[in-house]
């Protein structure tokens, strides 16, 4: 049976977790096996740049934190073998995005499933949400279909105003 004071050092790091967990929109879980040293650092200078923190965090602490969080059995499967863990707190798609980019680039990682908005992600899923636009496109096509009705009755009616005149 494990000491205390390492019980309790254990359960400040679920609780840690569990914190990010909540704080975070997006959380990925992936595969960092045979990543060299030179790709994890370029990896995580990139991560930085977009606000997302990437750590390693022993996968039975991963497993009560995201109990904790209100899964179940959703994380039984993926949490074995090396994990590791980017929590995105401005924008739920930017940490699958860098994961999935980093996982077509080394060859070597495999993501393994995550939480976006407090709802599971199976693989297929993180890969989904790795190619939604980033939110300034999907917000310049949004303007774009909400003006475009507008120009083309203004087109109309120019139109109609040339013939009559």
């Amino acid at each position: 049976m494990a000491s205390p004071i390492i019980l309790k050092q254990k359960q400040e790091e679920v609780a840690q977790t569990l914190e990010k967990i909540q704080k975070a929109k997006s959380v990925i879980l992936v595969d960092y096996r045979g990543l060299s040293v030179a790709q994890d650092t370029q990896m995580r200078v990139e991560m930085r740049k977009e606000g997302v923190e990437y750590k390693v965090i022993k996968n039975r602490i991963m497993l009560r934190a995201l109990r904790d969080a209100g899964f179940t059995n959703e994380f039984d499967e993926i949490l074995t073998g090396p994990t590791a863990v980017a929590f995105g707190y401005e924008d739920a798609v930017v940490p699958a995005k860098i994961l999935a980019d980093s996982v077509k680039k080394f060859n070597k990682m495999k993501l393994k499933g995550g939480v976006a908005e407090g709802k599971f992600l199976p693989e297929a899923e993180v890969v989904a949400l790795s190619k939604i636009p980033p939110k300034p496109v999907l917000v310049a096509q949004l303007l774009g279909l909400l003006t475009s009705p507008m120009r083309s009755l203004a087109i109309g009616l120019s139109e109609v105003a040339k013939k009559k005149a």
